[in-house]
């Protein structure tokens, strides 16, 4: 017996029962449940690419595939005296804007800076730059101070590195005050200086003009990657990059 059986037996003798309903044209189900579909599967890219390229809550309109989001408008970045490896006059400019709290960054030290400088920057192809992108809280500002308070002592990059190989959960005191401090006197700095540069702010509106600027030029996440003013947002296989410099190279 199914559900509606106690009804039609419940009906007076003679009763012809209620009119069987009009027929229903299953296929008007379909435009409507495609269109839901389509929205599930647009907003699980969106938060898909969110989560592989660190990127902030404000941008969640931007979709990314596998963290990658290329664009094909070439930007003119604005250096100045942002540290740097390699020959000053390569021919191709790689700028990373990082966050140095950011998981991808940290991916991105380990997976593909190593090789863009040991194939590109050593051969003097490449100039690498590094920018601040400091967005994801109090201790991504500390930890872009206290780099360049070490780049002071000529010892930023050693100071970037230590920090990559050092990261913790975000904001969880890994990159408090006290331990930025004990970092500096691990790699041997002259700590009253660096204590001294650190405890006084001299560069948090630096940190915080860069961070601006990088938003002005279109990076919405980190690592964010111009090669020759190409954006790509991203821990990106080293692949990626790859392609891009050789095609800039044989232009």
């Amino acid at each position: 017996m199914n559900d509606i059986e106690p009804i039609l037996t419940s009906l007076p003798s003679g009763s012809s029962g209620p009119s069987a309903p009009p027929s229903f044209d299953k296929t008007k189900l379909l435009i409507p449940g495609a269109i839901i579909l389509a929205g599930l599967l647009v907003s699980t890219s969106i938060l898909y690419g969110r989560l592989s390229a660190g990127l902030p809550d404000q941008q969640a309109g931007q979709a990314l595939v596998g963290g990658l989001a290329e664009r094909e408008d070439i930007v003119e970045v604005r250096t100045d005296d942002a540290p740097f490896i390699g020959d000053k006059g390569a021919p191709v400019k790689v700028v990373e804007f990082g966050d140095y709290q950011c998981p991808f960054c940290e991916r991105y030290f380990q997976n593909v800076k190593p090789s863009v400088i040991s194939e590109y920057v050593d051969s003097g192809k490449v100039k690498f730059v590094w920018m601040d992108y400091a967005f994801l809280g109090q201790e991504s500002q500390w930890s872009a101070q206290a780099a360049r308070c070490a780049g002071e002592q000529d010892r930023f990059w050693q100071y970037h590195d230590y920090l990559y190989d050092h990261q913790g959960a975000e904001n969880s005191g890994a990159f408090s005050i006290a331990n930025l401090k004990k970092f500096a006197q691990a790699l041997g700095l002259d700590t009253a200086n660096f204590n001294s540069c650190l405890d006084s702010g001299k560069y948090a509106s630096a940190v915080t003009r860069e961070t601006q600027y990088g938003s002005s030029i279109g990076v919405t996440g980190t690592p964010a990657t111009f090669i020759n003013g190409r954006l790509v947002v991203g821990a990106v296989p080293y692949a990626n990059i790859k392609s891009i410099i050789d095609a800039e190279l044989n232009k």
